[in-house]
């Protein structure tokens, strides 16, 4: 049976043939048009291709200056976006802004940090090995999420400091293909709690109204107290839940895959796996497993075992601990999540994001 005419793409259906147009735009084919790549004779490569001329890498990638946004792709549908590659300075990862719209909407499907959208929030370089998402050295951000549209698709980038982003790399390919009438829309969504109020869970998201399924969890965490951190529980309020949970898991680390404290002969040990991983630990200074200040980079992805709504979702996590007398603490901590999920459009704005302090990584 075809899907996406076709675009079913895994070893097991390499060998089928499609109808579908594959296109990629660049710095080397803006608007990604068939026979239009690495005609530029200007751009941020001309001085080093100046002996060479057009067609020997003139335009490698764009220059984002301070306080804009660029277009990156306009495309018109239906198709579907199959690969994003794209890299920067690391340090640029938290002030550029990455976002989405499908199908002429006003407002954002996919709004975030360009470092926590590649599971890289700390600025720090992390490798990840995951089936949607890969993080090659150094610095190679790579998204295989599915992201079909019906009508059309644009891709923007906010530079929100005051400096201007000298290199911006990107690749973005995708097919054009007819779309089944119940494709749903990928969304992703930056939220942060810094510091957590006390008692309070961290809300991952909140307010999504309609039909789909939830796909995945990104957290960068840091911990704000000596000890253990993680036993705070992922709860998932659908279709009219108020008060208590349809689904609600046993501990922090068990949501991402592990178990009693990610602990092993002592020691954090970092995994990244097709669907799961803690592909990130930055230890404070002295190396201490349970002193305050550890970050960590975690992600759960939803892929074999989507959380399907049909009215409406909100996901929240707790940051909790331990107190003397085996007593929980609730903790007081840095939590950045950035999730994803599909739904059927329209979907509800978004909070508005942080502001450039707000996102600061310090």
């Amino acid at each position: 049976m075809e899907f996406f005419n076709g675009l079913e793409m895994g070893m097991h259906t390499i060998f089928r043939l499609s109808n579908a147009e594959t296109r990629s735009i660049s710095a080397e084919n803006f608007k990604g048009e068939k026979g239009e790549g690495g005609k530029a004779t200007e751009g941020t490569g001309a001085n080093a291709a100046r002996e060479l001329g057009q067609g020997w890498k003139v335009s490698p990638c764009i220059r984002v200056p301070a306080k804009t946004t660029v277009t990156l792709a306009e495309i018109e549908g239906p198709g579907i976006i199959q690969h994003i590659w794209n890299t920067t300075q690391w340090e640029r990862g938290r002030t550029l802004i990455f976002r989405c719209y499908w199908d002429g909407e006003d407002t954002p499907s996919i709004e975030a940090p360009l470092a926590d959208l590649f599971c890289n929030g700390w600025l720090a370089r992390c490798l990840v090995n995951s089936m949607p998402i890969s993080v090659n050295p150094s610095g190679g951000f790579n998204s295989y999420w599915p992201m079909p549209f019906h009508k059309s698709a644009r891709i923007t980038l906010e530079n929100i400091s005051g400096e201007p982003c000298e290199s911006y790399f990107y690749q973005i390919t995708y097919a054009l293909t007819s779309i089944p009438h119940d494709a749903a829309t990928l969304h992703a969504q930056f939220r942060r709690s810094n510091p957590l109020a006390i008692g309070q869970d961290h809300v991952l998201i909140d307010g999504v109204k309609g039909q789909g399924h939830y796909a995945g969890t990104y957290i960068a965490w840091q911990s704000n107290n000596n000890g253990w951190w993680g036993e705070g529980e992922v709860k998932f309020f659908m279709d009219g839940d108020q008060d208590f949970a349809t689904i609600v898991g046993t501990g922090t680390e068990d949501y991402f895959g592990g178990a009693w404290c990610f602990e092993h002969n002592g020691q954090y040990v970092p995994y990244s796996t097709p669907y799961l991983g803690l592909p990130q630990i930055i230890k404070p200074g002295d190396g201490n497993l349970w002193n305050t200040q550890a970050r960590f980079g975690m992600y759960r992805w939803h892929i074999m075992d989507p959380i399907r709504f049909k009215e409406d979702l909100k996901v929240t996590i707790q940051a909790l601990g331990w107190r003397s007398g085996a007593r929980y603490l609730p903790l007081q901590d840095d939590i950045a999540s950035t999730t994803w999920w599909y739904q059927a459009e329209p979907h509800a704005p978004f909070p508005t994001l942080p502001d450039r302090n707000g996102l600061e990584v310090i």
